[in-house]
């Protein structure tokens, strides 16, 4: 290839000392010539398939209510991880609270120590993108912690690191661009500061108006019921503390029938079962990633999966790999030797979606058995 890029240089050089030469007729077919082969050549540049890695919520730090919460500075929250993470062509995650140096807490809570608001200073931004973030979502229950500054300020953060992001009302969705190929990413929760999940209409038109544009499209919820009972996808709406959190089930399929190409969950706080549906791989929620402290990690919330999601140019699942890592309080994740991530993940895909036919091996790689 580069000995072709190179011919072609120097037939551009030469052209442009001996245009004098030739004839407008002979230049015009020397400029399709050019342009034709400028387009094979950005052909071959765009790969055959994706890599996409997803992880659950980050929330790198607080500074609020107070520094104690704060990790040693200069410490990279991914430091363990990376070495996996950066194999992606796409890499997203989703921001559990803000990326403000701003704000005043906005909850109404008398014990301060007693609320659960998250502020990381925007310099954490930085290590998203030395590791590699692709995109983000920000829709979820924390986003409006510190009030319109603290969203505008996570957004302005995740722009200064060239990260793509949606999920908020001033912007429902986002397109970008790599290796040739182009994205298009919207996020829901069902919280008053992001685009609702509830609202199956609204979202299939944001699909359906991305799909126009765009190669792959990539879905984000932020839905479900919260904690250790509510691994199971129930396919049906879920409520907790009295919230509807959404039917997850019915908004995956909903929206890859609208043209999805890949849909990932988070906001339980556990991991849920993945499943391929119409040739398309949901992940109904990856959990906590890297959550640094004022979180609850113990057992099964502890698990930080790595999900590695190969898909090819029309957006269909090829095959995956899940790479387990975990959490302890205050330690930043971790690669994880008993792969408990894979084995909680392997189990309830098989209880949940067994029409899947998902086949984890385990080196936890995973493919469809379409011969069932």
């Amino acid at each position: 290839m580069h000995k072709i890029l190179l011919t072609i240089l120097l037939f551009c050089f030469s052209f442009t000392i001996h245009a004098q030469k030739y004839s407008a007729k002979e230049i015009d077919s020397m400029v399709i010539i050019a342009n034709t082969t400028k387009l094979a050549l950005e052909k071959l540049a765009i790969p055959e398939s994706i890599k996409l890695m997803a992880v659950g919520d980050i929330m790198m730090a607080t500074n609020f209510p107070n520094a104690s919460y704060m990790p040693a500075e200069g410490t990279n929250p991914f430091e363990k991880v990376e070495g996996v993470l950066k194999e992606a062509d796409i890499l997203f995650g989703n921001v559990e609270g803000t990326l403000t140096d701003e704000g005043k807490n906005a909850k109404h809570c008398s014990d301060p120590s007693k609320c659960y608001s998250f502020r990381s200073p925007e310099s954490y931004g930085q290590y998203l993108e030395s590791t590699g973030f692709d995109v983000m979502s920000i829709a979820n229950n924390h986003i409006g912690d510190f009030g319109s500054i603290g969203i505008k300020n996570t957004a302005k953060t995740l722009e200064k690191h060239n990260i793509a992001y949606a999920g908020i009302f001033a912007q429902e969705s986002t397109i970008f661009e790599k290796n040739g190929i182009t994205y298009g990413f919207c996020a829901f929760a069902p919280n008053k500061d992001c685009v609702k999940i509830h609202n199956l209409t609204n979202a299939k038109r944001i699909v359906e108006e991305l799909k126009e544009k765009v190669d792959i499209i990539i879905v984000s919820f932020h839905g479900g019921a919260e904690g250790s009972d509510h691994t199971h996808v129930t396919r049906k709406t879920e409520r907790f503390y009295g919230e509807d959190r959404g039917n997850v089930y019915l908004f995956a399929h909903t929206l890859i029938d609208a043209g999805a190409d890949i849909i990932l969950g988070h906001g339980p706080h556990v991991s849920r079962a993945f499943e391929v549906y119409n040739n398309k791989f949901i992940a109904y929620s990856l959990g906590n990633f890297c959550t640094y402290s004022r979180f609850n990690l113990s057992g099964i919330k502890g698990y930080a999966p790595i999900a590695e999601i190969d898909i090819d140019l029309e957006g269909n699942f090829i095959k995956g790999k899940l790479h387990s890592a975990k959490q302890i309080d205050e330690i930043y994740p971790f690669m994880d030797d008993q792969k408990r991530a894979l084995k909680e993940i392997q189990k309830l895909t098989q209880e949940d979606f067994p029409e899947s036919n998902l086949v984890f091996k385990e080196d936890g790689t995973f493919i469809q058995n379409k011969e069932n």
